[in-house]
């Protein structure tokens, strides 16, 4: 029951952070750590990840008519052009992909650490808080995702790629890649949730194949129990942060990164210097 209780609270975390440019995977290493849940390593690493299903079942319900090319109340150029979005988000899922598949497991093992998440919290906080600071008053130059150009979508592939470090933010850093180049907080928000897609398919079934489906019963009801939650909260989260930016600048999850990488930092050393 009390695993159940842990579960819960990591499917959460998921579903709030997965959206929100604070880093999923930051934040369920270290809700992780305090509640060690009395599961396997191995386990709790394919969970970390596959958690994310739940998560990007929000994106697909919530949006499913705009990503549906075959939609029969879309007209013909309707259609063409959720056609093009799709060829846009495989384009920009390049990158990570390259990069990702090969190194996904070296990145992690010197990457998959509290210190390493903190110094990326700080890191792309600092710069969100810098990017719209020199972005307030400026009219974005793109405000519509039919309107990304191919130099665009590489960019931003780029900044998911970077992104394969734990603390970094998949969201986070996509969207501090469109801000930087005059994307509207819409569009990078909007595109950011499409990417997540494909990317999120991938890293599943990555470590699905790594951990070799080898469940116990408990086990797989935990990690469905846990995307279960993590869709629930991820609607809601979705919603939040898209009626947010409508009328807010990214600079309060700017300063969260740093209070919450700062925190990190200070607990780490603390342990290095008394334990």
């Amino acid at each position: 029951m009390l695993d159940v209780l842990k579960i819960f609270i990591l499917g959460i975390v998921e579903g709030i952070t997965e959206w929100l440019p604070v880093s999923s995977t930051g934040h369920l290493i270290l809700v992780g750590d305090l509640l060690k849940p009395g599961l396997s390593d191995a386990f709790m690493e394919m969970f970390n990840v596959v958690i994310q299903l739940g998560a990007i079942m929000a994106v697909v319900v919530l949006y499913f008519h705009k990503l549906n090319p075959f939609s029969p109340t879309k007209t013909n150029k309707q259609k063409m052009l959720t056609w093009q979005m799709w060829i846009k988000v495989v384009i920009a899922s390049v990158p990570a992909a390259v990069i990702g598949i090969p190194f996904n497991d070296i990145l992690d093992e010197i990457f998959y650490k509290p210190l390493p998440v903190a110094i990326m919290l700080i890191l792309y906080g600092v710069l969100f808080i810098i990017i719209e600071t020199r972005n307030a008053g400026r009219k974005p130059s793109v405000r519509r995702i039919s309107d990304l150009s191919l130099g665009m979508l590489v960019w931003i592939g780029v900044f998911q790629m970077l992104a394969l470090i734990p603390g970094t933010s998949r969201s986070g850093a996509t969207i501090v890649g469109a801000l930087m180049i005059g994307i509207s907080r819409e569009v990078a928000a909007e595109f950011t949730f499409f990417l997540a897609i494909p990317a999120m398919f991938g890293a599943s079934l990555l470590k699905l194949i790594k951990f070799g489906l080898k469940f116990t019963g408990q086990e797989l009801g935990l990690l469905l129990f846990g995307c279960v939650v993590s869709f629930v909260v991820s609607v809601f989260a979705i919603k939040f942060l898209m009626g947010y930016i409508k009328k807010h600048d990214f600079k309060v999850f700017g300063y969260y990164r740093v209070v919450l990488g700062g925190l990190i930092v200070l607990v780490t050393l603390i342990q290095m210097v008394f334990v």
